[in-house]
């Protein structure tokens, strides 16, 4: 597959340098580990720190959701890999004011190891308090009574969301980190893969799918999702995917929620509309009311075709939360 690249092996490290010169108002690079951003913005003092990150080729995830009211900090990793203990630990050094520091990252084996090892060298090295919360907002990748292995997706844009507003609303390390967790708990995602992508590395597809053939439940790394098919309407696709949400997380009538229909690179804007539609009257037809919603490409995979539902559930704390002023380079909010 054609991708406008140089050196194969360098794509993440030219990224990072062409964002951090695009946005040099929002973000800085660490000297001590050129893998590690933060804002570049002075935070105050008694602030709790909010550190995400993963794999590179997720853009706007992670890099581009660095700034007020979201993440002070990132860390960076391969195409599709975690990023090791090494810019975590430099990131949580320079973000904490003195409250600690709260890690959200995806439910993966990479990233609970390396994100743990640095939570451990944190509190070694510098005794920096760090919590985390892991996002676990994929409904395909496990059934519900092990939610605990779900993997993390699109919903960890809502997790970051309550967690950076928490924290710039002046919240303690351990109320953010309750906050982050409740919003976790609160959203579900559920995607339909269309066409793979290629690492810059490999230039070969990621998996394979015939020309009208749709997989439910894909993962944003292509991991294997719970059903494949003929390629189906917009709306049927919708109404299987917000079926299989409602059904895992029940939703009353007269409940709020907020909704993310994400893109996952080749999408066009035009289709996740199309979508969006169908997702709202589904929810208005049973009472649901959505409190605000957001379209677009905010969590990818490279140029896969496919889109994901997200859904979460609002109580009066996290509709606050989720309304509360951001200003990043990928995502602002007024």
């Amino acid at each position: 597959m054609k991708k406008l690249i140089n050196n194969p092996t360098k794509v993440v490290e030219e990224m990072i340098e062409g964002y951090v010169k695009a946005y040099p108002n929002h973000v800085r690079q660490l000297t001590e580990n050129e893998r590690a951003l933060v804002t570049a913005k002075e935070t105050r003092e008694g602030k709790v720190g909010v550190l995400i990150g993963g794999g590179s080729g997720h853009e706007p995830a992670f890099i581009g959701y660095v700034g007020d009211g979201m993440a002070d900090g990132v860390a960076v990793g391969n195409i599709f890999a975690s990023p090791p203990p090494d810019p975590i630990l430099e990131a949580t050094k320079v973000i904490d004011k003195g409250e600690g520091v709260i890690y959200v990252y995806g439910n993966y084996a990479g990233d609970v190891m390396n994100f743990g090892m640095a939570a451990e060298l944190a509190d070694l090295e510098s005794g920096i308090r760090v919590g985390s919360v892991l996002v676990t907002d994929d409904v395909a990748s496990a059934p519900k009574e092990e939610k605990e292995k779900r993997r993390g997706i699109a919903g960890e844009f809502f997790v970051t969301k309550a967690a950076g507003a928490a924290a710039d609303k002046g919240y303690n390390l351990d109320d953010v980190v309750r906050v982050a967790q409740k919003a976790n708990d609160y959203t579900r995602t559920m995607g339909v893969g269309l066409t793979p992508c290629s690492l810059p590395q490999t230039g070969k597809p990621s998996f394979v799918l015939a020309e009208n053939e749709m997989e439910i439940g894909l993962g944003h790394h292509g991991e294997p999702g719970i059903e494949k098919g003929d390629l189906q309407p917009a709306d049927q696709v919708v109404d299987r995917l917000v079926h299989d949400i409602l059904t895992d997380m029940p939703i009353d009538s007269g409940e709020k929620v907020a909704v993310l229909v994400n893109g996952l690179g080749s999408t066009t804007n035009m289709e996740l509309y199309i979508m969006f539609r169908r997702v709202e009257q589904i929810l208005s037809e049973k009472g649901i009311e959505i409190h605000r919603s957001y379209v677009g490409s905010y969590s990818t995979s490279l140029e896969m075709g496919g889109a994901s539902v997200t859904i979460t559930k609002l109580d009066e704390e996290l509709a606050a939360f989720i309304d509360h002023p951001a200003d990043c380079p990928m995502y602002v909010q007024k």
